[in-house]
């Protein structure tokens, strides 16, 4: 089995390589042979050299997202089977990372045991999404519609403000609101989103806007 594994932190490559392939011990796969790639660009590159049973990506890369990179593979290679590996647990990633082509979808937080049975499912050509995270997709879906179509024009506006990186106090000055308005605002958009902080919000607008 070829495993690419794309991410650029090296310390989680080298983590998962000792997981997986632990030197001197038994491999967790039969027959496992392990690429790294650092970048979007380093991991398409690999890819298009030589085509790899399970794709292991993480969404944060440099020069691209993960989901660009997704994209880019499917594209080239629509067999290819993705399983992502991310530190985003919010429900909304995992829909965009299955709409665009991933095979599953597990978050860092989870276990080691878990993870390899996700690898082995995608490889044996399954689908697998964490427990948890599936839960709250089925939930998600549940409403019957996309939650992103659920925001209101001056949310959605606020959102793409937040991806280009403004403050709730700049936002709130070029719509001409207080301060406060534009925070129960984003309460109301974290609801809708299934996200919990700011910050989740503001990745999900980035990701919007890719």
């Amino acid at each position: 089995m070829k495993l690419l594994v794309v991410d650029d932190h090296a310390i989680v490559r080298e983590g998962l390589r000792r997981l997986l392939a632990p030197e001197g011990g038994k491999p967790a796969l039969p027959d496992l042979t392990i690429a790294e790639a650092a970048s979007a660009a380093q991991a398409a590159e690999l890819h298009r050299a030589g085509r790899f049973d399970v794709v292991l990506l993480d969404l944060n890369l440099p020069g691209g997202s993960g989901l660009e990179l997704l994209r880019r593979l499917r594209a080239t290679d629509p067999a290819v089977r993705v399983l992502v590996l991310s530190m985003y647990a919010e429900p909304l990633y995992v829909a965009r990372a299955l709409g665009a082509g991933a095979r599953g979808y597990v978050s860092k937080a989870a276990g080691a045991a878990e993870l390899l049975a996700a690898i082995k499912k995608v490889a044996a050509g399954g689908d697998y999404v964490e427990e948890e995270l599936a839960a709250q997709l089925l939930a998600l879906r549940g409403r019957g519609d996309d939650p992103l179509q659920r925001l209101s024009a001056r949310e959605a506006d606020i959102m793409r403000q937040l991806g280009e990186g403004k403050s709730l106090a700049v936002i709130a000055g070029a719509l001409g609101v207080t301060y406060k308005t534009i925070a129960n605002s984003v309460s109301v958009i974290k609801t809708k989103l299934g996200a919990e902080r700011v910050a989740d919000l503001i990745r999900i607008a980035i990701e919007m806007a890719s």
